[in-house]
C-alpha cells in the first residue's frame, strides 16, 4: 500500500516510517509533485491536520494522511500550542523557539507540559483522526542533540533524559507522534 504523508519534513517522515510495517510505503509531498505551502490556519491542532489532509485529497484525489503537533505548556496557558513551529516568528527556527520558551519559563518551577499530535487519515472517502499525547516537563536548558523542535528541552514523565537525548527509535516508540501512528497502523490493519 502507498500512502501520501502530507509533509516534506524529513524528520517527521523518518519517524513515522520507522513505525510503519514494510507493506506501507510513504510518499512525501515532493514525491507527488506538490510543492505548495499548505495553509495551517486552523485554531486547533486537529484543525490543521484536517486542513492538510483535505488539501491533498481534494487537489490530487489521493489517499493520504497529515499530522499536526504542538507543545502545550501549562504555565503558559497551553502556549505555544498550535503555533509551536512559529512560536518565535515565521522563520521557523527551532533554536529561536526554544530560546523564547526558556525565557518565558525563566525562574518558574511549574514546568509541566505535554506534546500532542493529531493524525488525519483520508482513506477511501472516509476520514479518521488519531491522537497521541505524552506528558512531561520543560527542562531549564537544552540537553541532547537528537530529534528536532523542542526535543532538547522536553523530558517525558518517567524518564531522566529529554527527547533530544534519546535515539530516534526510543523516542519514536514513546512519543506523541508514535502513539498516534500506532493508532493509524491499527486502523490500516483492519
Amino acid at each position: 500500500m502507498q500512502l501520501v504523508f502530507a509533509s516534506n519534513n524529513s524528520n517527521k517522515i523518518s519517524e513515522i516510517q520507522l513505525l510503519l510495517p514494510k507493506t506501507i510505503k510513504i510518499l512525501s509531498l515532493s514525491d507527488i509533485g506538490c510543492f505548495d505551502d499548505i495553509e495551517e490556519s486552523a485554531t486547533t491542532i486537529e484543525g490543521n491536520a484536517i486542513l492538510k489532509a483535505n488539501y491533498i485529497t481534494n487537489k490530487y484525489g489521493l489517499n493520504c494522511f497529515a499530522d499536526d503537533s504542538g507543545l502545550l505548556v501549562d504555565y503558559l496557558g497551553g502556549l505555544p500550542g498550535v503555533h509551536s513551529a512559529r512560536y518565535a516568528g515565521e522563520q521557523r527556527s527551532d533554536d529561536d523557539n526554544i530560546t523564547k520558551l526558556l525565557t518565558a519559563l525563566k525562574g518558574q518551577t511549574q514546568r509541566s507540559a505535554h506534546f500532542k499530535t493529531v493524525i488525519c487519515l483520508n482513506l477511501n472517502r472516509t476520514q479518521h483522526l488519531f491522537t497521541g499525547i505524552i506528558d512531561g516537563a520543560i527542562t531549564d536548558k537544552k540537553m541532547g542533540g537528537n530529534g528536532f523542535g523542542y526535543d532538547p528541552v522536553f523530558k517525558p514523565n518517567g524518564y531522566e533524559i529529554t527527547f533530544g537525548e534519546m535515539d530516534k527509535l526510543e523516542k519514536t516508540t514513546i512519543s506523541n507522534r508514535g502513539i498516534a501512528t500506532k493508532k493509524l497502523i491499527d486502523c490500516l490493519g483492519n
